[in-house]
C-alpha cells in the first residue's frame, strides 16, 4: 500500500509524531483529499491538549485545509469530482438531523457532526478523508496557503460580521489585530462598515488603516468606550482577543441597540447588566459556519481582495510552527505546507 505522513498527536497532553501512515480509501459518502496546506489555529489546541471529552487518539489534528480531490467514495454527489480544489473547515460534516450542525456548532449537536481534526483525521498529513457535505469550492484566484486560513478564521469573523446586524456605513469596531482581528479589519472596511481598530500601542496605527480601518484607538493610551461614544457608539463591537479585561474596557462603547459580538475564546466575562438592559444591547458569541459559508467567505476574499497575512511552514517544521501559534510570536497565521 502507499504511505503517506501524517502528525499524530499520540496521547491528550502529549507530543506531535510525524508517522508514517497508509494512504487512506473513501468510503461511501467520503472523498479523499491531496493536502496542499492546512493552516495552524488556536482551535488545535483542542485536540492537542484533549480540551474536549472523548477524542481518540492518536488523532491527527487541523481544520483549515486546502487540497486536490484525489478520489471519490460511493454515493457522492456528481458535482463533486476528482481534481476539484476544495477546503475543508471545523464543520468536517454532518448528519442532517438537526439544525446545530448546519449552523455551523458541533459541539450542540446530538447526533453525529463531524468536527475535522477533532472526531475525524485532519488535514496535518498529505491526504484525509472528508465527507462531501464538509467541502467548500476554492476559487482559482487564491492560492493554497492564502485560502487556509479563511476556512476558520475567515469564515468566522465574516460570517460573525454578517449575521451581526450591522448595515453599510453603521459603527463597527474590531477589537485586536491578531490573526483574527487583522482579516476582521479586512472583511468590516471591505462591507462597506466605518470600522474601528482598538489595539494597544500606537505602533499598530498604520498597520490598521492599511487594513482599511478609518478609524484608530489606542487602548494603552485612551478611553475605548469613551472614543467610540464620540463617533456615536458602535453598532457592533467584534472582540477577537481572548482578554476579558480588554473586552470590560469597550463594552461601554456600544450605541442603543448595539451588539457585543465575541469570537475570542474568554473562560468568563463581566458585562454592565444595567447598560445592556436601558439601551437594548445585547452580548453575543459567534461560532465559525458550515461548509456553504466558508465557500462564500472564499468568493467574498477573491471580489473584495481580503488577503490574510500568513507566514508558511514545511509539515516537517510543526513543532516550530504549532510553538509560534502558541505563543503569539507569528504575524498573522501560520500555515503547514506539504510540499516534499
Amino acid at each position: 500500500m502507499a504511505k503517506m505522513r501524517a502528525v499524530e498527536v499520540v496521547r491528550a497532553g502529549g507530543p506531535f509524531a510525524i508517522v508514517e501512515r497508509e494512504i487512506p480509501e473513501p468510503e461511501s459518502g467520503l472523498v479523499r483529499i491531496k493536502v496542499q496546506a492546512c493552516g495552524i489555529c488556536h482551535s488545535d489546541e483542542v485536540t492537542k491538549e484533549g480540551q474536549l471529552p472523548g477524542i481518540q487518539y492518536p488523532r491527527v489534528p487541523g481544520h483549515e485545509v486546502i487540497g486536490v480531490i484525489d478520489a471519490v467514495g460511493a454515493n457522492v454527489p456528481p458535482r463533486w469530482k476528482v481534481g476539484e480544489r476544495v477546503g475543508v473547515g471545523w464543520n468536517g460534516g454532518y448528519c442532517g438531523y438537526c439544525d446545530s450542525c448546519r449552523r455551523g456548532n458541533f459541539f450542540a449537536c446530538q447526533t453525529s457532526t463531524q468536527a475535522t481534526g477533532v472526531t475525524r483525521d485532519g488535514g496535518y498529513a498529505d491526504y484525509m478523508l472528508a465527507p462531501f457535505s464538509a467541502l467548500a469550492t476554492v476559487p482559482q484566484e487564491l492560492s493554497a496557503v492564502e485560502a487556509a486560513p479563511l476556512m476558520c478564521a475567515g469564515v468566522t469573523t465574516y460570517n460573525c460580521l454578517r449575521n451581526s446586524g450591522a448595515r453599510p456605513g453603521d459603527v463597527v469596531a474590531v477589537i485586536g489585530l491578531g490573526g483574527l482581528g487583522h482579516l476582521a479589519v479586512q472583511f468590516a472596511a471591505k462591507s462597506g462598515y466605518n470600522t474601528v481598530a482598538i489595539g494597544r500601542g500606537s505602533d499598530k496605527e498604520a498597520l490598521a488603516r492599511k487594513l482599511g480601518a478609518s478609524h484608530y484607538i489606542d487602548s494603552a493610551a485612551q478611553d475605548p468606550a469613551a472614543e467610540l461614544q464620540k463617533l456615536g457608539g458602535a453598532k457592533v463591537i467584534l472582540a477577537t482577543v481572548t482578554a476579558a479585561e480588554a473586552m470590560q474596557a469597550v463594552i461601554g462603547g456600544l450605541a442603543p441597540t448595539g451588539t457585543f459580538m465575541i469570537i475570542g475564546a474568554v473562560p468568563s466575562l463581566e458585562v454592565p447588566a444595567l447598560q445592556l438592559l436601558l439601551n437594548s444591547q445585547q452580548v453575543k458569541g459567534w461560532y465559525s459556519g458550515t461548509s456553504l459559508d466558508s465557500q462564500e467567505t472564499l468568493g467574498f476574499s477573491v471580489l473584495s481582495g481580503v488577503r490574510s497575512m500568513n507566514e508558511a511552514f514545511p509539515l516537517e517544521k510543526v513543532n516550530e510552527a504549532y510553538d509560534r501559534m502558541v505563543k503569539g510570536t507569528a504575524r498573522f497565521r501560520v500555515v503547514l505546507t506539504m510540499d516534499k
